[in-house]
């Protein structure tokens, strides 16, 4: 990911959140806040070069993981500790 890029996507990212490691975000939004911060971080991102994964927590989301761009998805099909 460029320098450019990952700064400004880390920047989003903490908006909502708090950063966990050099590349992870924890962020707890709603809805709304969800779709917003995903329109941003797909518009600064290059889906050719970069890789984006939203990972849904709680008992409502199962394991629900959605992939954006570069890297194929992983589908653990097991628990999966991040």
């Amino acid at each position: 990911m460029g320098r450019k890029r990952l700064r400004q996507i880390s920047k989003q990212c903490v908006n909502y959140g708090q950063r966990v490691q050099n590349s992870v975000f924890e962020c707890l939004v709603d809805p709304a806040q969800l779709h917003t911060l995903k329109d941003k971080l797909l518009k600064i991102m290059d889906e050719k070069k970069d890789s984006l994964r939203l990972y849904y927590l709680g008992n409502k989301y199962g394991s629900k993981i959605e992939h954006y761009g570069a890297k194929p998805a992983y589908d653990p099909g097991e628990p999966m500790i991040i």
